[in-house]
């Protein structure tokens, strides 16, 4: 795909003047604990809360996106041979909604004057569409596994504000807290903190109208003012476990480079196998250079790789970062880009750290080859935060984390996001059905569930240099992540996706050195 330079854009000032108007947005939910649960959720409605934020929004609040539940993450035993069927299956559920979201957008001041064209015109035949989907992947597992029971209730959708989980507490509560999406054995940073109310009003500056078109962003559909929040207001809150007798002190670093070659795609062979704008946003790519939507693990072994050491031909992606400031990126009428109303200058960024690290309990064992890792949720505006793992800082600032904010960061201070990923295995499978329980995050002691194992842990830092946002016009300037339409470019849903093609000998190099406490490269 030819683009346009990736090169930040640099604002006279760094436009500092934005900053303060934008403190607006409050404090945001803050990462108080790096090993605390993520079972425990940021926003305490849980789905009671959710019910009451659709009946207030039914009730006459502005209307943003359109909320579905998510039937991926609820699976927990889909049949080998019928797994590739079903993602596929749940690729087309993915579509559905962006067509309908879509179709809202296009007719969004209609549905907020009449209540009956949005249930009539978009949410029935939506949920009319699901519905035959969902069948269609109950049919699959059935056989050969047990029949999934419940899967139907799932079809319908609602329409939601842009405030439902911000702000006052009552977003959504995520999977019945129960599930976690990590068996429900911690997350790499909760919400907690000192500022983790927001504005207080729920409504975080996302309907206030100051950005035009009543959403947002370049796009039409974020980002808002109150998606961000100056660093400097942010108390420090990135606590550690200490380390006890027995911890495997020490590191493995690679380095794959930053992406300046410019791999992208909109694809994701970990969720949507087989499936040509399966994520519906546009991924970076370090690492290996066969991934695409169709790369089989054979095809990733023989993949090049822009990771210096070459034993390493593992594949790292994350959703693109761009600057939302008027200029077309080469995408602007592409599936992923423009396409799905994701839109601005790609950013390259200035540094990609990829480390490996140890745990604070015990020595690691080896990850096998191919094994599928998923960090945060895509979908976690509409879905809750049981999965979210998103990471926001500032140099310089780095003891302040925010997960629901993107930072606004001073003078010589650049941008960073942090994928703090899975350090625990089951010992057994390299995936599961939805492509999360067969990892899992260590608890807040840094001890792994009963039957998991202590793995290397990936932790991936990316710095961008971008200027801090302006609101202002026809001169509006805003960085965001891509994301799903419906998800709104929230910084809750950024994510990291790991496959691990590291060969047997470097693996077991990292392992050594993590265990014998050296730093290793």
């Amino acid at each position: 795909m030819g683009r346009t330079s990736r090169k930040r854009s640099k604002l006279a000032n760094r436009a500092i003047a934005a900053s303060a108007a934008l403190i607006l947005g409050g404090g945001g939910l803050i990462a108080a604990n790096s090993y605390a649960s993520a079972g425990e959720g940021w926003w305490p409605g849980g789905r009671d809360g959710q019910q009451q934020n659709r009946t207030r929004a039914a009730a006459g609040q502005s209307v943003s996106t359109i909320d579905c539940p998510d039937v991926g993450d609820s699976l927990r035993e889909v049949p080998g041979d019928q797994r590739f069927a079903v993602d596929r299956e749940l690729a087309t559920l993915d579509s559905q909604i962006t067509v309908a979201y879509q179709r809202f957008a296009d007719n969004r001041q209609r549905v907020e004057a009449d209540r009956s064209f949005g249930e009539n015109q978009i949410l029935a035949p939506l949920r009319n569409e699901r519905l035959v989907i969902i069948q269609r992947i109950v049919a699959l597992i059935d056989r050969s596994a047990e029949r999934p029971q419940g899967l139907e209730q799932m079809a319908p959708c609602t329409l939601r504000s842009d405030g439902d989980n911000d702000g006052n507490g009552n977003g959504e509560g995520g999977n019945d807290g129960d599930d976690g999406g990590q068996n429900g054995d911690g997350g790499q940073g909760d919400g907690g903190g000192e500022n983790g109310s927001g504005d207080g009003d729920g409504n975080d500056g996302g309907n206030d109208g100051e950005q035009g078109g009543g959403n947002g962003g370049q796009a039409g559909n974020g980002p808002e003012a109150g998606d961000f929040v100056a660093i400097e207001d942010v108390q420090p809150n990135v606590q550690q476990p200490r380390n006890r007798r027995g911890a495997s002190r020490g590191a493995f670093t690679t380095d794959c480079g930053v992406n300046a070659n410019g791999k992208f795609n909109p694809d994701n062979v970990i969720v949507a196998p087989g499936v040509s704008n399966g994520a519906h946003h546009m991924h970076d790519y370090v690492g290996n250079q066969a991934n695409d939507a169709f790369a089989s693990d054979d095809d990733l072994a023989a993949g090049a790789t822009t990771c210096r050491n070459q034993g390493d031909r593992s594949t790292y992606y994350w959703p693109v970062l761009r600057l939302q400031n008027g200029q077309d990126e080469a995408d602007a009428a592409a599936d992923g880009g423009g396409n799905d109303q994701n839109v601005g200058e790609i950013q390259t960024p200035s540094q990609v750290t990829l480390s490996f690290v140890g745990s604070p309990r015990s020595k690691v064992t080896a990850m096998p080859r191919f094994l599928r890792i998923i960090t945060g949720d895509a979908k976690a505006f509409v879905n809750g935060d049981a999965n979210a793992n998103a990471s926001w800082s500032c140099t310089g600032f780095e003891d302040r984390q925010l997960k629901d904010k993107y930072p606004i960061c001073p003078e010589n201070s650049q941008v960073v996001r942090t994928f703090t990923f899975q350090s625990c295995w089951d010992g057994q499978n390299t995936d599961s059905a939805n492509h999360r329980t067969h990892v899992a995050f260590a608890d807040a002691g840094g001890r792994c569930p009963q039957g998991f194992r202590a793995i290397p842990q990936l932790v991936q830092r990316i710095v961008y240099d971008v200027p801090p946002p302006v609101f202002d016009g026809e001169n509006a300037s805003v960085f965001a992540v891509d994301s799903f339409p419906e998800q709104l470019h929230k910084p809750v849903t950024d994510h990291g996706d790991f496959i691990n093609v590291f060969d047997e000998r470097l693996m077991n190099k990292m392992v050594s050195c993590i265990n014998g406490g050296r730093r290793c490269r």
